[in-house]
């Protein structure tokens, strides 16, 4: 499926994802005013900043969506960022990465796992900052930058496709083909906040089990899930 711009109906987005930036805060832990900031750039003292890129989805209601693709790409970026790298930088390597990756979103890819890094060192050279150029010199460093903001993603071919965001072990999966890309209970494919809501509602995961027609073990694995999620918010 074509993973650029989508102008389309929520019939449309199976494959592609849909959050809003505090959904996509939720599950990143990056605050939702600095993804509408990188995704449609902002002004600092009188001067404009350019988004990192567009987003993946436009619903034409005049609000902020994110698709799957955006998920992760924030994801790298935002370890770049955490590492000490601008967000200038990041948007010329952006720029300079689509010419050899056919992607509008190259951060998530594998590829740039491997071409990423002279990438950096290129730009790094061209604006002379040595402190940028020492860290990219270190092939180490750069491979545990991205391989941490990939970790828990399957990929097909060089583009990722689902995040385990606990572990493939904790069975919750971020999959665009399931839920419109919400978090769900990889063996039932409920949504982990419809069984915690269940369970709220209920006082007790039997009782959310009996209603979902699920595992105890289901139900427990999205509580322990949801409530991570809300102490790390």
């Amino acid at each position: 499926m074509d993973q650029r711009n989508h102008h389309v109906d929520t019939e449309s987005l199976v494959g592609v994802g849909l959050y809003t930036p505090a959904e996509a805060a939720r599950l990143l832990r990056i605050p939702a005013g600095k993804i509408v900031r990188w995704l449609h750039g902002h002004a600092v003292k009188g001067k404009w900043y350019d988004s990192l890129w567009s987003p993946q989805v436009e619903l034409g209601d005049g609000k902020t969506y994110l698709g799957f693709r955006d998920l992760m790409e924030l994801r790298t970026a935002d370890a770049f960022m955490q590492a000490g790298v601008s967000a200038i930088m990041i948007r010329r390597a952006i720029v300079e990465a689509q010419k050899f990756i056919d992607e509008e979103r190259p951060l998530s890819t594998t590829r740039f796992v491997t071409d990423g890094r002279s990438i950096f060192l290129e730009i790094a050279d061209q604006t002379g900052d040595a402190k940028l150029l020492d860290l990219f010199k270190q092939q180490y460093a750069f491979k545990r930058i991205v391989e941490s903001s990939l970790k828990g993603v399957d990929f097909e071919g060089i583009a990722p496709i689902r995040w385990w965001p606990a572990g493939k072990n904790q069975k919750i999966v971020v999959d665009p083909e399931r839920s419109f890309g919400q978090p769900i209970e990889s063996d039932s494919g409920v949504p982990t906040a419809a069984l915690a809501a269940a369970v709220a509602a209920e006082g007790s995961a039997e009782a959310a089990a009996r209603i979902w027609q699920v595992p105890v073990q289901a139900v427990a694995r999205a509580v322990r899930f949801e409530s991570e999620l809300a102490n790390a918010a």
